[in-house]
């Protein structure tokens, strides 16, 4: 019992210096970047690392060394692409916010409530969408419009891991709001390490699922006797 304790407290140990160096490789990559060029290929490279790490099955006992170098090579390969999606994402995010925002301040009769709904369920799926495209972008190897076909296909047809990832986004800016110094300690790496868990928990992609690449002993021996019958 205490030989299990003490490992799941070094495994959060290590989830907690993870998190830790990939937040600081984010602010050193994005300034290297000049922030304009460095920001968006940082967040595309901490999405990358983290689905590296939880494909890591056999050891996930990284060390400062090997998350940083993995950081770097992801960042420096992503340097061009990342700036070509991240840009047009962001503008339509504050075009839709903006809108609602509009909408909400200026009452123009019965039809403001409903064109509010829309609004806002528009900005939450648009959200969902702009926040699990960097995750099959860096698990598919394909062209720019197939992963934008598959990411909203993802958020339409895996109810479950959207709503998951709504769910625990909203935990972790609760979080923040309540303790400030996470979000500075942190920053953008917590809430990316949970967008990357919750896809691996729930989304089912091909090579990021964990029911293939760590399946429960108990289900693959009751799925193997109903085969059997």
């Amino acid at each position: 019992m205490m030989s299990r304790i003490a490992q799941m407290y070094e495994f959060a140990c290590r989830v907690v210096l993870l998190v830790l160096v990939v937040h600081i490789a984010f602010l050193v990559f994005s300034l290297a970047g000049l922030v304009i060029l460095g920001v968006f290929p940082a967040f595309s490279a901490t999405i990358a690392t983290y689905r590296a790490w939880v494909r890591d099955v056999k050891d996930r006992r990284w060390s400062v060394k090997q998350t940083w170098k993995l950081f770097f090579r992801f960042w420096k390969d992503d340097l061009v692409w990342a700036n070509i999606l991240g840009y047009p994402l962001t503008l339509i995010a504050v075009f839709l916010f903006v809108d609602y925002m509009l909408v909400n301040n200026n009452y123009l009769g019965a039809p403001t409530y409903a064109v509010s709904g829309i609004l806002l369920l528009l900005n939450v799926v648009y959200s969902l969408f702009a926040t699990l495209v960097w995750v099959v972008r860096a698990n598919f190897d394909e062209d720019f419009f197939w992963i934008l076909k598959q990411t909203l296909t993802l958020v339409i047809v895996r109810p479950l891991c959207s709503l998951m990832l709504m769910i625990v986004l909203l935990l972790v800016l609760f979080s923040y709001a309540k303790w400030p110094g996470l979000a500075l300690a942190f920053g953008t790496s917590v809430p990316l390490f949970a967008v990357v868990v919750v896809v691996y928990s729930f989304a089912r992609l091909p090579g990021m699922d964990i029911h293939v690449l760590e399946p429960n002993p108990k289900f693959a021996k009751k799925r193997n006797q109903q085969r059997s019958l």
